[in-house]
């Protein structure tokens, strides 16, 4: 049988100082439907948690909106006092006025009443990774990225990264603060933010694909994504995870759910090789 384990995703250093596997747990599924409220199986939510570390994740993704404010509860009631290494990135940005609702809220008081609560809730004195939701264009960028600056500067955050960013945006927001991570939707039905990517490279900066097992048409009977799964006695979506890992050396993939047999089979595509006739035959 075969070991599950993130260390075969390989490594990357956030911020030249935090080392994590790459392939990490995004934890915005251990929510209600909508992501609204606590989920249906709080306790198999738990042990999702759980299992993420036994497994060696040391990346995991959630935001002060995600409930709002239940992933970073179960987070810590799962795992707190968190184990060395431990790595829990979370998000402001975002106000929530019900399910499936998320407007964007970049105004700086609102961001520090996010940032205090979530450092509350995770039982935290510091985010090691604070990542902006969106860039609210209601606000001046240099009021919004000051505010953030200020986080930083205060010792209440580590390192700052974006969502759902242009290159233009990162290489604005790098003028108050250096950027360590780009959390932008890739996956490989939507390779919009290829450019995007290729900027993070050039850069070392963490990508971190949101909706990373999205494969659309590609997974139809007969593609080249189902026959590759097939080689490899695997899923559609663990090709596409490994596709990912495979892609880029600063690709963080954050696969997220609230089963833990789903968790396990998302960690065996970290296990798969691609061979590069493989990879480029998909996308």
């Amino acid at each position: 049988m075969e070991t599950l384990s993130a260390a075969k995703s390989g490594t990357f250093e956030i911020g030249g100082d935090l080392p994590v596997y790459r392939l990490g747990f995004g934890a915005m599924r251990i929510t209600g439907e909508g992501i609204w409220g606590p989920p249906a199986d709080k306790k198999e939510c738990l042990a999702v948690l759980r299992r993420a570390v036994e497994l060696g994740i040391n990346l995991i993704d959630t935001a002060e909106s995600y409930g709002p404010h239940v992933s970073e509860e179960l987070i810590a009631e799962a795992l707190h006092p968190y184990p060395n290494g431990l790595v829990i990135a979370t998000k402001g940005g975002l106000d929530r006025t019900g399910p499936n609702e998320w407007p964007v809220d970049g105004r700086p008081e609102r961001l520090r009443e996010e940032l205090e609560g979530s450092l509350r809730r995770l039982k935290l004195e510091r985010i090691d990774l604070w990542q902006l939701h969106r860039i609210d264009d209601k606000v001046p960028e240099e009021k919004l990225f000051g505010a953030i600056r200020e986080f930083q500067q205060e010792g209440k955050v580590r390192h700052i990264g974006l969502s759902e960013v242009t290159v233009a945006q990162i290489e604005r927001a790098r003028r108050f603060f250096p950027v360590v991570s780009v959390q932008n939707r890739y996956n490989l039905a939507d390779l919009e933010w290829e450019n995007v990517l290729e900027h993070c490279e050039r850069e070392n900066i963490g990508f971190i694909p949101w909706f990373p097992l999205a494969t659309g048409a590609l997974a139809k009977e007969g593609g080249a994504l189902t026959a590759v799964a097939r080689a490899h006695r695997a899923a559609p979506s663990q090709i596409a995870l490994a596709w990912l890992l495979h892609r880029s050396p600063v690709m963080l993939p954050i696969p997220g759910t609230s089963k833990v047999k789903h968790l396990e089979e998302n960690m065996a595509g970290a296990g798969i090789d691609l061979s590069e006739e493989e990879f480029e035959s998909i996308a």
